[in-house]
């Protein structure tokens, strides 16, 4: 059991939720003050992804993460932030027998440097790394992130000062981690992240879950989540496994079944699940410490 842990709030997302809850942080304005929300609510971490304004979906515009950054920063609410660099990995097959070419409406597939270039501008204290490729809920669609492509992110980021979450889907997603500790890429502490219950990856039973724990790097820091109706559940997993916790509308719209959520009330009642397994949960400026974050 973490009788310390610390809660992160996955504000918004990128996918395709726009028009499925009738608050969904879109506009810069709405994902600044999600993330104010949350951490009055008590989260420490802020992660953020930003959509186009005009069409509510996920997008790179670097000037739409500058806009959250300063309003966040303005604002008298302390929050650690934490950028994406999941943006740009995506490839959709044709259907059936026609894979090529791509699908246009679906496929955004840039470098690796080109992906990082909201971190390298606005400096994050995070950013993450989605640390594998595989198919990800939708039919033709794949997540896509090579090694190749990892290490030379990693690298940059450990440049910058700027810390990876690296976010875990499946166990041989860990194999890949402990190769980037073993060649110098990831500087201590170690964060990750385990993204579990989420199709094709690791489910999220207990027994998968504590596979995965068991696999960790030595002296890491970690959180996880799990989506939909099982993210508030997993908050008291995660925490019993000696884990920190994510919640937040980027993996689950609803507080209560038909009851749409706002990113503070799910804040909230993570704070009341902690709270009454007898934790002390972390504010921002505890976690900065823990995780030797710079603050810009």
């Amino acid at each position: 059991m973490n009788f310390e842990p610390f809660i992160t709030c996955a504000v918004t997302g990128s996918g395709n939720t726009q028009g499925l809850h009738p608050d969904l942080p879109i506009t810069p304005e709405q994902i600044a003050n999600a993330a104010i929300e949350a951490a009055k609510a008590g989260a420490a971490i802020a992660h953020i992804h930003v959509r186009d304004p005009e069409t509510g979906k996920g997008c790179r515009d670097v000037a739409l993460y500058r806009e959250v950054k300063e309003r966040i920063r303005d604002s008298d609410t302390d929050v650690i932030i934490n950028f994406t660099a999941g943006m740009g990995g995506d490839i959709v097959f044709g259907p059936g027998e026609a894979p090529l070419p791509l699908d246009p409406a679906g496929t955004d597939m840039i470098g690796p440097m080109e992906r990082l270039v909201h971190v390298q501008e606005l400096l994050p204290e995070i950013c993450t790394l989605d640390c594998g490729t595989m198919n990800f809920a939708e039919a033709d669609y794949v997540m896509t992130n090579t090694p190749g492509m990892l290490r030379t992110m990693a690298a940059e980021v450990q440049g910058l000062g700027v810390r990876p979450e690296l976010e875990v889907f499946d166990t041989g997603h860990l194999v890949f981690v402990k190769e980037m500790v073993r060649d110098g890429l990831l500087d201590d502490p170690v964060m990750i992240q385990l993204c579990l219950g989420i199709p094709y990856g690791a489910p999220d039973d207990p027994l998968t879950t504590m596979a995965m724990v068991h696999q960790l790097p030595p002296g890491c820091v970690f959180s996880g989540f799990s989506i939909s109706r099982n993210q508030l559940p997993f908050v008291a997993m995660a925490a019993l496994a000696g884990g920190n916790v994510r919640v937040g509308l980027e993996d689950n719209l609803y507080l209560a079944k038909g009851q749409f959520a706002s990113n503070g009330q799910l804040v909230e009642r993570a704070v009341q699940i902690l709270s009454g397994m007898g934790a002390r949960i972390l504010g921002p400026a505890e976690v900065r410490a823990k995780l030797k974050l710079q603050k810009r």
